[in-house]
């Protein structure tokens, strides 16, 4: 289930709220019991070996036209 970072505007305080993607922008009343909040963009962060894009092979860069020299 996805994770979503919400602001309290009345007191400051940052939580976290798992909910189903549905539900994603429905209000959220912050733990101090404030039912002013905003949803905060969140960073995804990709890792690992699957992530990484093998270098292309060859030169590259040359049109293939004679102009290259």
């Amino acid at each position: 289930m996805p994770r979503y970072d919400f602001r309290c505007r009345s007191c400051g305080a940052t939580f976290e709220l798992n909910r189903p993607m549905a539900r994603a922008n429905d209000p959220a009343t912050c733990p101090e019991g404030h039912p002013d909040t905003v949803k905060l963009l969140s960073t995804v962060a990709v890792t690992g070996a699957a992530a990484a894009a093998p270098a292309p092979a060859g030169g590259g860069g040359c049109c293939g036209g004679g102009c290259c020299g």
